[in-house]
This record gives C-alpha cells, structure tokens and sequence, in this order.
C-alpha cells in the first residue's frame, strides 16, 4: 500500500518566465497589448480557445505525485513494513505460528506497547547499518520486548543475551549494572552479533538467525551434515533443535503478518514514527531517584526506560547513560551542564570502628567496596578504626526503588505459586537441583519462583522461597543449617535434636549409619525451627 501527496504546482502567466516570492503586486498585475498589423478575420472554429480562457487555463492547479520515503511514513510499523524483503514460504512450520500470531491478537497489542519507547532507536539503527528490517521485530520473538525477560538459559533483556556472549561483545555484567537490559547497548551488541553470524554463513540470515538462537557451532554443524548426506542446507533442511526449528518461523511470520497490513496486522497500536527518547550521560554516578526528580519524572517509569541498573544508581564507574523521553531529558540535561558531581548522589560520613572492612562498611550502606574506595581515593583496602570515609548512599528508602534487582526478587517471591510458602535458606553445598529434590518440586519451578534459571550458582545465605501444593503441608517453618558434628554425637542424637529421622540425614549427607561422624564433621540438614527439641 503506498502513500502518496499531492503538491499543488501554480504554472506562470508569462512563456518562459515564472514569478518570484520577492516580485511586487504592481508588476504582477502588469497587462500585455497586442496591436494587430491589419484587421484578422473572425476565426471558423466555433470551439476556439479565447485568450482569458488560455490564461484561465495556465493558472489550473497541476497535481504532481510525490511518494513519501518509508522514513516519512507516520507509522512506524509502515516504515518497517515497506523494507521486509525476507520470502516467507508456505510451510507448515511457518503457518502455524502466524496462525498463532492471528489467533492470540491482544498478545500483539501488550507487545506493541513494551516495544513502543524503544522501536524507533532499534529501526534508526538497523537502517543505519543497513541492515534487514526484519530485524527489528526480533525482540518480539526474544523476549516480548520485557527489558526485564530472563530465560531458563540465562538469557536476559530485550535481545535475550547470555553472559558469556554479553561479555564477548562489550556488554558488561556486574552487582551494579546488567547491560544485557540496557537496550540501547543491547541493541548495538546485537547487530554486531547477527552482522558476524551473517559473515560466518555467507550471508544467509536464516543460518544466522538460528544461530543467534542456538549457537553457530551447532548450525555449522548441521550444514557439515547434510552437506556429507548429499541433502540441501537452507535452513528448512537442517537438523535443529526444537525451539530453533520454531524461531526462524516466528520471525519470518510476524514479517509476514506485518508484510500484508491490510488483511493481518491492522489490529497492532500504531507506533509514532518519531524519537521518543533520548540519550542523557552524566558526568559521574546518580542516583536514579535525583535524576528522575530533577527530570519531573516518575521514578519505576524512568527504571524501566533504564532496566540495566540492578541498583538505586548508576555503576560508580559507569556507564552513566540514561535514556528519558525527549521533553523530560532536556530538563536533565539542563541540569547537569552546571552540577557538580558531588550533587549526583546523597554522601553520608562513616567513622570506621574497630573490625570494620570496606566490605562490611558497603554492605551496610548498600553499596560496593569499590565505589567507597573511589570516593575517597583509597587504592588498596587497608583501612583505620577512627577514619571518616565518605559514602555514597540512595537518596530514598531502598524499597522505593521497585525496580531494583532487589525489589524485583521481593516481588517475584511474593507471586502465589502454590498452597503453602517454604522459605529456604541456602547453605555452603546447596544447588537448586538437590533443594528441588528435598521439596519434591519442579526444578524450573523452583529457580523461576525465585528469579534464578536453573544452573545459576547460589550463594550461601541467600534465601529461597518453595511453593507447595495442598497434598504437601509443611508441618511449620523449613530452614536449611549446616551442623558441626561435636565429639560424642552421633545420628541418633543428632535426629533427636532437630527433630528429624536419621534416614532423612543419610539422604541429605549421602552417608550411612554404619560410618562414624568424626568430630568437627560438616551435615546438611532441613528442620521446621518451631518444633526444634531445645531439651536435648
């Protein structure tokens, strides 16, 4: 469907000549005479033009046809639209999931409106680049455009990174900053990684797309295959593992749908084709809550524009880049073109006591041994009962920043899943796959309830939530401790203790009665802290 304006072209009264802007009315309404050298006899022709009308017709509006550029269209959707070139074939692969698309249209509008702050960075971009705008609807496939989409991979953000290529490509990972989330970085590490996998398999981006999802040594693999077998090697030909062989379809259907507007796609919330946001660097770390004050903007509005902060700041040692709506970004900009640094954040001074580390003084005001040290130029991590140090701390309450890695796992773990909440605390040994065997729970489960997937490594103190259905009443509260086998115990009085059987503490240790505890012994055990025998 292509737009077209008509521009209204006035021609000139006069051959050869065409007014001005700058001509005055006088000269305009000038008169031209025509003396005859003899008398002319009247004209035959009844249909004779007379010379008004030849001037009535000079001065007709002439309509001229301008088509309007894709970047000039109003709707961002139609700007993509008009550059899809991939074919999409009728497979079966591929019907179904645009059947999918069709059949699940308000899927479509929650999408639209998560993609709607970021679509137009990631089309100028990609155009930029000059890249496939197919493209572009890529993160619909990842993640539903959820900046804060985290897979059982280990895959996170809008472009569905996992640490190892994140890392490979310039985004850093860290307690202060995951730029995995930050998607304006994301986006250039993205396009970095599909422009090299479309070099690696010569320029077929249906093998690069697979391996954006699966790995290219995986790909590469399946085209050596086939290549041996005799068998072509497009990618409808490869051997794939299944999420792959349905992730290429996704794409090249939404394409699709989007392709033929009219007949599909004319349910999607258009999207303004203009800038939305802006790219604001301060000079030096800021809290998130001073920069949304000073940008007369709403707090977890701003964080999730800048989902890559895992904290009340930016990471001491950068990046500092905020992304803001224009109107709002200007007024940040304003004002840091005349702040001092030291107004970016709220300071609080700490005289240290006795047996105080950095680390402890860190934690303590939530923030990292790192930052205190730069803060007051320290290079090594020796420090003195008696110093006062400065310390960068948030300028509100830390439940306030709602979307803060912390704040976020609160909400995650609050999510009914179940009849009956157990709360775990993680001891030295523990992995999500014993605990989900102890709890008789999925193991995706288990990590999802928790905001983890699940290989990630637990942390000793870390708590843990478990949902149990109603056929699995805990008897009270579950805690997980690590006892020091003293000289004199054995399982009989440890079981006695915490109110356990010995068989549970064979099970949860892998040893067996027959073996003597030695003293000083490590055991992994599961007690319910409200029925503890204190007797014994």
């Amino acid at each position: 469907m292509k737009k077209w304006i008509a521009l209204a072209i006035s021609s000139t009264l006069a051959t050869g000549c065409s007014l001005t802007p700058w001509q005055t009315d006088s000269a305009a309404n000038e008169t031209i005479q025509t003396v005859p050298a003899k008398p002319v006899a009247e004209p035959v022709e009844t249909n004779a033009v007379t010379e008004a009308e030849a001037i009535v017709a000079q001065n007709e509006v002439v309509p001229e046809i301008i088509e309007l550029s894709p970047q000039q269209e109003a709707d961002l959707w139609q700007r993509i639209r008009r550059q899809l070139t991939m074919e999409a074939p009728e497979l079966p692969r591929l019907v179904s999931q645009r059947n999918w698309y069709l059949n699940n249209p308000y899927y479509m509008e929650r999408v639209a409106k998560r993609a709607q702050p970021f679509m137009y960075l990631i089309v100028d971009e990609i155009e930029r680049r000059g890249m496939p705008l197919e493209l572009a609807l890529l993160p619909i496939v990842e993640s539903a455009f959820d900046p804060f989409a985290y897979s059982h991979g280990r895959a996170a953000g809008v472009w569905q990174f996992i640490p190892g290529t994140a890392r490979h490509y310039g985004l850093e990972i860290n307690w202060w900053y995951d730029g995995r989330r930050d998607v304006y970085a994301a986006t250039h590490a993205a396009l970095d990684y599909l422009d090299a996998l479309q070099k690696r398999f010569d320029g077929d981006w249906l093998h690069a797309l697979a391996a954006y999802n699966s790995g290219e040594g995986r790909v590469a693999s399946s085209i050596r295959r086939n290549k041996r077998a005799g068998k072509p090697t497009d990618f409808w030909s490869l051997d794939l593992p299944r999420e792959t062989r349905a992730y290429v379809p996704k794409l090249l259907a939404l394409a699709d749908i989007l392709k033929n507007y009219d007949d599909y796609a004319k349910h999607w919330l258009p999207i303004d084709n203009k800038p939305y946001l802006a790219v604001v660097e301060a000079h030096s770390q800021i809290d998130l809550a001073k920069a949304a004050e000073i940008a007369e903007l709403d707090l977890d509005t701003l964080h999730h524009y800048n989902s890559a902060y895992n904290r009340w700041a930016t990471d001491p040692v950068g990046p500092h880049r905020l992304l803001l709506p224009i109107e709002n970004a200007s007024k940040l900009q304003t004002w840091l073109a005349t702040a001092d640094s030291k107004e970016l954040v709220q300071w609080t001074r700490h005289q240290v006591k006795s047996g105080e580390s950095l680390l402890v003084i860190a934690k303590q005001y939530h923030t990292t041994a790192k930052a205190i040290q730069q803060a007051n130029n320290i290079s090594g991590h020796i420090i003195r009962a008696g110093d006062h140090l400065l310390v960068p701390v948030a300028t509100r309450d830390l439940d306030e920043y709602n979307l803060s890695a912390e704040q976020r796992l609160v909400s995650k773990q609050s999510q009914s899943r179940g009849a009956y909440k157990v709360e775990h605390l993680v001891v030295s040994g523990d992995t999500l796959w014993d605990i989900s065997r102890e709890y008789n729970v999925n193991l995706r489960s288990l990590a999802s309830w928790n905001g983890m997937a699940p290989t990630d490594p637990l942390r000793p103190g870390k708590k843990l939530v478990v949902w149990l259905p109603h056929s699995e009443k805990p008897a009270g509260v579950v805690r997980s401790l690590h006892y020091k086998v003293r000289s004199g115990d054995s399982l009989a009085r440890i079981a006695s203790r915490f109110n356990v059987s010995i068989t549970d503490i064979e099970k949860w240790n892998q040893i067996n009665r027959n073996n003597y505890l030695q003293p000083g012994q490590q055991l992994k055990l599961f007690v319910d802290v409200t029925r503890l025998n204190t007797q014994s």
